[in-house]
């Protein structure tokens, strides 16, 4: 997943202002006075995040299933001068060294299991090496950014000399988006080379939610609208969920 993605992907998600999402999810961890001194960045990327929590004296394992993002995410490290950790694991085989005493899981990554067992062992995988008391935070698309939002709908994308098509295809009995993706750079000469992947989310229900953080021994402490602190709208296209481990 994401073999492709990997070199478009800081390009297109530049406007994504990941300063102030960073800001914002350390404020739910200070809001339950569970600041962590050792955190797991699920499903890290290319490592935005990770580095960014490292600035704030954090220590970070930041852990991916492409070797493509986790190589990029290591050249950052070495230009921040960080000490974070990248591992090589898909999400529901996580095994760390040892417990953590924060968690997260940003940018919608956990829509991208699509199988709900899947879903649920990820979270379970989570909650084993996440200390007792201390916070899980992800967010995750709703249903209704999934069926309204995305969709069948067709996007066209330029940023910064990448051109990318995005297709949807929504199967609404499983909640599930299938995206196709096509991108074109500019390779010199005004040649452009097309690279193409293929992606799914699928939309889980808040029950789903529920009974796979229950199984796994999380509380939910919050949910909030995307970068607020108030309840999820029937419009709320992201969610953000604080949980926390019994």
């Amino acid at each position: 997943m994401y073999d492709n993605f990997a070199y478009f992907y800081d390009k297109l998600m530049r406007n994504a202002d990941y300063d102030k999402r960073t800001a914002y999810v350390l404020s739910l961890f200070k809001q339950f006075d569970r600041k962590p001194g050792l955190l797991l960045d699920l499903c890290c990327g290319t490592g935005t995040f990770s580095e960014a929590f490292s600035k704030d004296g954090i220590s970070v394992i930041g852990v991916d299933v492409s070797e493509d993002m986790l190589s990029l995410a290591n050249e950052k490290a070495t230009e921040n001068g960080t000490n974070t950790l990248y591992l090589h694991q898909d999400a529901k085989e996580l095994d760390l060294y040892g417990t953590v005493d924060g968690a997260v899981c940003l940018m919608d990554s956990l829509n991208h299991i699509t199988d709900y067992a899947d879903f649920c062992e990820a979270i379970k995988r989570v909650s084993l090496f996440l200390e007792k008391d201390r916070l899980f935070i992800f967010d995750l698309n709703t249903e209704y950014k999934a069926e309204s939002i995305l969709g069948n709908n067709a996007f066209v994308f330029e940023e910064n000399g990448v051109f990318l098509s995005w297709q949807n295809d929504y199967d609404k009995k499983n909640k599930t988006n299938t995206i196709y993706l096509d991108f074109f750079a500019e390779e010199g000469d005004g040649i452009y080379r097309r690279k193409s992947e293929e992606i799914a989310e699928r939309a889980y229900t808040g029950d789903e939610i529920e009974r796979a953080l229950t199984k796994a021994g999380l509380k939910i402490e919050a949910v909030y609208e995307d970068m607020k602190k108030t309840p999820p709208t029937a419009t709320c296209q992201r969610a953000f969920y604080v949980t926390r481990k019994l």
